[in-house]
């Protein structure tokens, strides 16, 4: 689920977390890593399990629906349990290892906010989206997927009540919505029939590496902090260093720190990522800035023999 870029983002984000408090314990801001990557599978668990009592409160109004005299809105559809039956959805929600996972974790975010959930279904069967689906008379597993890619693009994912009750749960959880609601959407976009439980609940990372390299970039990082400052320093004569911004000043020493002490991952790995990274997060004034800086310096670390580099890199 999480890629190296993804990795590199939580680590800047922990470094500049650790800059703004001035709480200078190591041990600290590892456990601060640890859980910010966890928080980030959370999420996608609460975002998976709202999914899932959409559903259940499609089933629920299903039922009253039925037990009333007066005809409805649903009444006027050929086929009103159409939604309910919709084979993703109901593959989401009879899905074991997410049932398991949110009862082991205590996720019950959703039964103590109904509202939010309330408030989203309402969405989804106003929008035209439901509409045109409930009033078509195909039945596919091809219709069923696109419906809720649809409804999760354009209704559910962009609501802001759901943004900012995450913003207001964990301040972390801002940078991680756009990442987890696009891995969501292609996970739903390549689901099929066959899709066993696991599918919709893939590991956190891909393997210890990576955890290993999240712990080692922020460790080397955080520790040679004033090495990385000298290395920026003639690089930058036209900058003080009060001039570079907090979040630039992190991104490059980051990267240094990886040039330097990574020599499994590509010189070109590290640019581009920490380039793209700059581009996200930064200014466009800023990651040209960088880009600048890092070129230099890649290229004194050649020419001094200072660049080690073997093997394979992955992102």
């Amino acid at each position: 689920m999480l890629t190296r870029r993804h990795i590199r983002v939580k680590v800047m984000q922990c470094i500049y977390a650790l800059v703004q408090s001035k709480d200078d314990s190591l041990e600290k801001q590892e456990k601060f890593l640890k859980m910010s990557i966890e928080n980030m599978y959370v999420l996608y668990l609460l975002m998976l399990s709202l999914i899932k009592e959409i559903h259940a409160r499609a089933e629920k109004h299903l039922q009253h629906a039925s037990k009333k005299y007066l005809a409805t809105e649903e009444d006027a559809y050929p086929n009103p349990e159409k939604f309910v039956n919709n084979a993703v959805l109901v593959q989401i929600s009879q899905n074991g290892l997410l049932k398991d996972n949110l009862a082991r974790r205590k996720l019950n975010n959703w039964y103590f906010n109904e509202d939010y959930v309330k408030i989203i279904y309402k969405d989804v069967v106003k929008s035209d989206i439901y509409k045109s689906y409930m009033t078509s008379k195909d039945k596919s597993y091809s219709e069923d997927k696109a419906v809720i890619l649809q409804l999760f693009k354009e209704v559910i994912a962009p609501n802001e009540k759901i943004y900012e009750y995450f913003e207001d749960d964990k301040l972390t959880w801002i940078d991680d919505f756009p990442i987890v609601n696009t891995f969501l959407l292609k996970r739903i976009k390549k689901a099929d029939k066959s899709k066993g439980d696991s599918y919709f609940l893939p590991r956190l990372v891909k393997d210890e590496q990576d955890l290993d390299f999240a712990k080692k970039l922020l460790t080397k990082t955080l520790l040679n902090d004033a090495k990385w400052e000298q290395e920026i320093e003639g690089k930058t004569p036209n900058w003080d260093n009060d001039r570079i911004a907090e979040i630039d000043s992190i991104i490059l020493k980051m990267a240094i720190c990886e040039l330097l002490n990574f020599p499994s991952i590509p010189e070109k790995v590290t640019l581009n990522e920490y380039l793209e990274i700059a581009k996200e997060y930064s200014t466009p004034k800023s990651s040209i800035f960088i880009n600048g800086v890092l070129d230099k310096l890649a290229k004194e670390y050649k020419n001094t023999g200072r660049l080690q580099k073997m093997g394979r890199g992955l992102r």
